[in-house]
């Protein structure tokens, strides 16, 4: 015998799916992308130094982001290197003779002092790495940061097809320095397309776009040692400013007054009738995720979540109430049924079956004897034992008694609600057995 069997509970089970499905096609999707950014950020952060942590470009520092390689290089080729932690020590020391002052971290030093890195003797450089907007605002210089990269790339001098004028850099060659890029006017030297620049004047400034050129990690790739020794080296003594930790703002000596109160000072009393200016607010800082990423990532990233979404609600485009449908193809009967139930044995289900077998048994008995299906269980039974000739608590057991525990016990009483059925409410095809 076959028949298209539409089961009822695979029926509604498919309506169920159905907007499960429609929620994973939106959730996965998202998810995979939302984890992937997020993995590449903090890979990125966990990888990319930060100039904050203490040892950051250290000459005695030797883990991956300290200095001690290029400062044990420096000493190799002669050059007198003198750590200083002090802002104030390292102005006096630069200051007693042309020198070059090597900052690694100018974010670290307070806005109020860094116009004094500038009042070195003439003829001395000041070096500063990866410097801010904020910075460079503060020197007073017309260069400007003009864009960045994800990470250090290694190009020639002559990377944006200028000539290089600093032999430092001819002399090195290709190095790991386009991180950062600046922009200024005509005067200034730009190198390995504007990550490296050299503005000349009293005190020359040079900006290193990129820290791999000085760190321990390295400084040993392509020509990065060269380009490093070559910038903080040459007939000038060097001095390395290692700030552990950001430099406080300047405090007014005790003796000084307060500007607000303080009166016109005698003539030839050889102080100042100018009042000390007032202490200027912190500006505020940077976030630094948008400063890590170029513009045209931001653009991209944006047009990625919108292809993402016109992806999503493609795929979603169906939409609308769960519609049954009948099975595409014709199975046996009995092929269901054996399935349905591996399925029942494997889950260990025996209340789900036994409730089933139960609820067909009393449609059967209550159709045969014209009861309505709101009828109570106990008049059921009492009408179906009067019926069989059975006792009526056990017909009682028999229809709404508690779950098996066993197989054994389900399979008994698969075998009595199966007789009970045969000999009240047989099936048509099978005849009446009485």
């Amino acid at each position: 015998m076959t028949a298209t069997v539409v089961p009822e509970t695979a029926t509604t089970a498919a309506a169920t799916a159905a907007p499960r499905r429609r929620t994973y096609r939106l959730l996965v999707p998202l998810g995979l992308a939302v984890l992937l950014i997020v993995t590449t950020l903090v890979l990125r952060a966990v990888d990319r130094p930060d100039a904050d942590e203490p040892g950051f470009l250290s000459p005695v520092a030797t883990d991956d982001d300290g200095g001690s390689r290029l400062a044990e290089a420096l000493r190799t080729q002669g050059v007198p290197v003198r750590r200083e932690t002090d802002l104030a020590a390292a102005l006096r020391t630069a200051g007693a003779e042309p020198s070059t002052l090597f900052v690694p971290a100018p974010g670290l030093v307070h806005p109020d002092l860094l116009d004094g890195l500038t009042t070195l003797p003439p003829g001395s450089r000041l070096v500063l790495v990866e410097p801010s907007r904020r910075v460079l605002a503060e020197l007073d210089t017309a260069i400007e940061p003009a864009g960045g990269r994800w990470a250090a790339r290694a190009v020639p001098p002559d990377a944006d097809g200028t000539p290089c004028p600093l032999p430092e850099a001819v002399r090195a060659g290709t190095a790991a320095v386009d991180l950062q890029r600046y922009a200024g006017p005509a005067e200034v030297d730009h190198c390995y397309g504007g990550a490296l620049l050299r503005a000349p004047g009293r005190v020359e400034v040079v900006l290193a776009g990129a820290s791999d050129p000085f760190r321990n990690d390295r400084i040993g790739e392509w020509g990065n040692e060269a380009l490093a020794t070559g910038l903080l080296g040459g007939g000038r003594p060097l001095v390395w400013l290692d700030l552990p930790e950001p430099v406080p703002a300047p405090t007014r000596p005790s003796w000084s007054p307060d500007p607000a109160t303080e009166e016109p000072a005698p003539a030839g009393s050889g102080r100042s009738e100018r009042p000390d200016p007032p202490d200027r607010a912190d500006p505020p800082r940077e976030n630094p995720l948008w400063g890590a990423f170029p513009q045209w990532f931001w653009a991209l990233l944006v047009q990625l979540a919108l292809a993402g979404l016109l992806v999503v609600l493609w795929r979603a485009r169906r939409l609308g109430p769960p519609v049954s449908e009948p099975l595409p193809v014709t199975v046996r009967s009995a092929e269901t049924v054996r399935g349905r139930a591996r399925l029942y044995r494997r889950a260990g289900a025996r209340g789900t079956v036994a409730g089933t077998l139960r609820a067909g048994a009393l449609e059967r008995l209550t159709t045969r004897l014209n009861l309505p299906p709101d009828t109570p269980g106990d008049e059921v039974a009492a009408r179906v034992a009067e019926r069989a000739g059975a006792d009526p608590e056990r017909v009682a057991d028999l229809l709404y008694g508690p779950a098996p525990e066993k197989d054994r016990e389900l399979l008994e009483l698969a075998r009595e609600l199966d007789a009970l059925t045969r000999t009240l409410a047989p099936h048509p095809s099978e005849g009446d057995l009485r």
